[in-house]
């Protein structure tokens, strides 16, 4: 930490939306600071303060290319990247024995097993949405799981992200989908539907199906839907700002940090974070 006690904090993919974004909110985090800003090797935005590029003023860091000199300084990172960034970052953190937070989605199963191997020596809270709101949703979509018959409800979950989003179904859909299936003792692997064209053939009895929508400037919005004969129940949310991510992030950095403070390695999801398990 500085020496004022202030806990530096390295934003990963800095010149992008999201990384924009939780540097804003770490300026405004009392008992934080932005310690570095980090882009890909070939970036247009490297040397550019990251503050600047943030529309926060010069704060005097200077987006750069190499992760390791920053991580060797900072208390925490903050990814929302690429799998293959965050794999290699998980790595780095595990090293120098700091916080990492992860909202990147897509990881394969070998990636997140790479992470949570990290997770040995790196403290890690990696989810794929940090929104206490997404958060919530998933405890209510096992409640409805569990309460109604899974016989006489299908369940679908639609979801759609802004035209950039590069990996479908998000995360947050996927994991939703987990959430349902685990609460149905169902492996969500054979029982996923991801596409749908010509003749399918009636549903599958026990499938949890998923759409994908993209297009416009859409944040997330997520739509768990169990359908059953006479009547239908929607749960929705919907994101209107990544500010709601950056923040879920930033309250996940504190949890992990006073967790580094003893020492404690390990890796944790949102629902740790906000006490909802």
């Amino acid at each position: 930490m500085s020496e004022a006690g202030d806990m530096g904090l390295v934003v990963v993919g800095a010149a992008g939306r999201m990384g924009q974004t939780l540097i804003r909110a770490i300026h405004t985090m009392p008992g934080a600071r932005v310690a570095g800003a980090v882009e890909r090797a070939g970036s247009p935005y490297l040397g550019k303060d990251a503050g600047e590029l943030a529309g926060i003023g010069i704060i005097n860091v200077p987006i750069v290319d190499d992760p390791l000199p920053a991580f060797a300084k900072a208390d925490g990172v903050l990814d929302f990247t690429v799998p293959a960034a965050s794999v290699e970052f998980a790595g780095y953190a595990a090293q120098a024995r700091i916080v990492h937070v992860i909202g990147t989605t897509g990881c394969s199963a070998d990636d997140n097993a790479t992470i949570a191997a990290a997770a040995r020596h790196a403290t890690i809270v990696k989810s794929g949405n940090m929104s206490l709101g997404v958060n919530l949703l998933a405890v209510l979509v096992e409640q409805a799981a569990r309460a109604l018959d899974a016989d006489d409800f299908d369940i679908e979950i639609l979801e759609m992200h802004h035209r950039h989003k590069v990996d479908a179904p998000s995360g947050t859909a996927l994991a939703l989908g987990e959430t349902a299936a685990t609460a149905l003792k169902r492996n969500l692997e054979t029982d996923g539907v991801y596409a749908r064209h010509g003749v399918t053939g009636p549903r599958k009895a026990g499938a949890i199906g998923f759409a994908a929508l993209r297009g416009g400037d859409v944040i997330g919005d997520h739509t768990v839907i169990f359908a059953g004969d006479g009547e239908r129940v929607e749960l929705t949310h919907r994101a209107s700002s990544r500010m709601n991510f950056a923040q879920g992030a930033l309250r996940a950095t504190r949890f992990v940090a006073a967790r580094r403070a003893q020492r404690q390695a390990g890796m944790f999801d949102m629902q740790d974070v906000l006490g909802l398990r």
